[in-house]
């Protein structure tokens, strides 16, 4: 299946991984527009762009993000920050918990329609039926209220702050639960001039990908 990552790292270089990407997902430099399309067609089409990312380049992409990531002054004094384990070619944040070891991490556990906050613990990860790992039931449960950053993984987000997910809505429930920043991880190709939103899909305030992080509200 054709499709394209583009890396851009910190030293400016950059590099499309295949020459061509899918139809309709191609577009200007600043990204495609999909507001018109159905969201749907949308995940289908973005997941399986993501899902034929050579490995090498993923881990490239993700350390670019990490470190845009680790040296953002907001972040830096951030005392309480939700990640999450990165699954099908997300984005992988967590050599953050390490580079940013001061942080109070935690990670989301999917409990029935909502999500559940809870310490991040290496030892203390399951796999979900869904296939992500997931903090263990019997943590500590953190209200959150107390978290001031979260960084939301995505299939695709848009330069206004859009995301679209995997469908189930989980984070359009969560994130109206907690006053933090939310902030969108991507990667450049994933990232459009706008996608098809509603009033209940929630919007970020900020978008890193490896080129670096974008204010957008």
């Amino acid at each position: 299946m054709p499709c394209s990552l583009s890396i851009f790292l910190p030293d400016g270089k950059g590099h499309a991984i295949l020459p061509l990407v899918r139809n309709n997902i191609a577009g200007s430099p600043k990204g495609p527009s999909a507001a018109g399309a159905d969201k749907r067609w949308l995940r289908q089409e973005f997941c399986s762009l993501r899902e034929c990312f050579p490995p090498e380049d993923v881990a490239a992409a993700s350390e670019a993000i990490c470190r845009h990531l680790a040296d953002w002054p907001r972040l830096q004094t951030a005392r309480i920050v939700m990640a999450y384990m990165a699954f099908r070619n997300e984005p992988d944040v967590s050599p953050l918990f390490r580079r940013l070891s001061h942080i109070y991490w935690v990670l989301p556990r999917v409990e029935g329609d909502r999500l559940v906050v809870h310490p991040y613990d290496p030892d203390r990860l399951v796999r979900h039926p869904y296939g992500m790992l997931e903090p263990a039931a019997d943590l500590p449960v953190v209200d959150p209220i107390r978290v001031e950053i979260v960084l939301v993984p995505g299939v695709a987000f848009d330069r206004h702050g859009g995301r679209l997910g995997f469908g189930g809505g989980f984070y359009d429930r969560f994130l109206p639960t907690t006053p933090a920043l939310r902030v969108g991880v991507t990667y450049d190709t994933c990232l459009v001039d706008q996608l098809p939103c509603t009033a209940a899909d929630q919007r970020m305030d900020w978008i890193v990908t490896p080129q670096g992080l974008i204010q957008v509200r």
